[in-house]
């Protein structure tokens, strides 16, 4: 029985590489594959990067007000696609991650997402809360903090420094065209990074 799937872990945790690795695998064994991302990311273009140098050009861009089932099935189904492989899953909506639980059991097709699970605010993305209700098997990749332990959260720095200021959304699009820079860390030192900024606000 084909599934929902929902790899996730905190920033540079190597979720790109691991879809690419899957990929690989369905290809060599002579199946066919399809990935795809949603368009709002803009890392790496119309293609899925890893930070070890790998790529591969996606085979479905799904729209912010797209439909899956009318934009990634037909091509699957062109395909006769053994898997979908969705990068960057925190960025869908929750109908679309719905769509995709539809094509795993409505249409036979299994249904791998790639994704964060919070942005650096600490709380989750649309795509990511409903893939954690819906998807049937759960699987996390994990990184490192910088102090050694268990990296789960993000933290995003400007200038070198910590800064936790909602700026209304919590895209986190390492494409090297804004200032920010984003680093998973462990939760004690996500919370003693806000702290700091904390205490330089009120300084300031």
């Amino acid at each position: 029985m084909s599934k929902l799937y929902f790899t996730y872990g905190a920033m540079n945790c190597g979720k790109s590489a691991a879809l690419l690795q899957v990929a690989n695998n369905y290809e060599e064994r002579g199946m066919t594959v399809i990935v795809a991302k949603p368009a709002v990311d803009t890392k790496g273009g119309d293609a899925v990067t890893s930070r070890l140098g790998v790529s591969r050009p996606v085979d479905v861009l799904i729209g912010a007000g797209d439909s899956v089932r009318d934009v990634v099935l037909p091509v699957a189904l062109a395909k006769r696609t053994s898997c979908i492989l969705v990068d960057e899953a925190q960025f869908l909506s929750e109908g679309q991650v719905d769509g995709l639980h539809e094509i795993a059991y409505g249409d036979g097709i299994p249904v791998m997402c790639y994704g964060i699970r919070t942005g650096y605010l600490g709380t989750g993305f649309p795509g990511s809360i409903r893939l954690l209700e819906v998807a049937d098997e759960l699987r996390e990749l994990r990184t490192i903090c910088r102090c050694g332990k268990r990296a789960t959260m993000n933290i995003r720095k400007i200038d070198g420094k910590p800064d936790f200021a909602d700026v209304g959304h919590q895209l986190a699009i390492d494409d090297g065209t804004t200032d920010a820079v984003y680093e998973s860390v462990c939760p004690r030192c996500w919370h003693q990074a806000k702290m700091e900024w904390l205490r330089e606000k009120k300084r300031n």
